[in-house]
């Protein structure tokens, strides 16, 4: 089965009027919460993207919080990895936890879904500082029309239209806007 058949099936895949973390707006959204729920699932979607990264000499995988964890969790149980993940502390990016990045750790950044990559640089910025490399971005679903920081590996891509919220024909129709993700704003 298609990753795209499994979003649908297990109604990741969402139409409406939504505010992306990035602040513009969008008629779709991947909530892969809703995919990852189910571990057989996600395993199948993912196990595309361990094809892709299986050469690349990975010491580390690590996915900011909230959408990477479980990607992190179940691409390092695929590849045989150390998988860990960021989270916001007074609204940055930090390690928590006891998680500990090492000097010279060639480190993929996992994610749900990649738009702007905003969150993956972010984290980027954590395994710089700690002293680690950055190989790239693996996610579910790269919305980035070929515009992230970083190469991407994904098991789908998604051409979803978005929209500055003042040029959004669905605020312009008076339709109320959701927000599914986790950022503050």
């Amino acid at each position: 089965m298609m990753s795209i058949d499994i979003l649908k099936e297990t109604g990741a895949l969402l139409e409406g009027h939504f505010l992306l973390s990035s602040g513009r707006h969008s008629n779709r959204y991947a909530q892969n919460a809703k995919l990852l729920q189910y571990p057989d699932k996600a395993a199948q979607v993912l196990s595309a993207v361990t094809e892709q990264i299986k050469d690349l000499e990975i010491d580390l995988l690590v996915g900011p919080a909230m959408g990477g964890i479980i990607v992190a969790y179940e691409l390092g149980r695929q590849l045989g990895k150390r998988a860990i993940f960021t989270e916001r502390e007074n609204n940055v990016m930090t390690l928590r936890r006891g998680f500990e990045i090492h000097p010279g750790e060639r480190v993929l950044i996992t994610e749900d879904v990649v738009t702007t990559g905003k969150s993956s640089m972010e984290t980027a910025r954590v395994i710089e500082e700690a002293g680690g490399t950055v190989l790239g971005i693996a996610c579910i679903v790269d919305r980035s029309k070929g515009e992230a920081p970083l190469q991407v590996y994904s098991a789908m891509q998604m051409d979803i239209d978005t929209y500055a919220p003042e040029e959004c024909p669905f605020c312009k129709q008076g339709i109320p806007v959701v927000k599914p993700g986790s950022r503050k704003f």
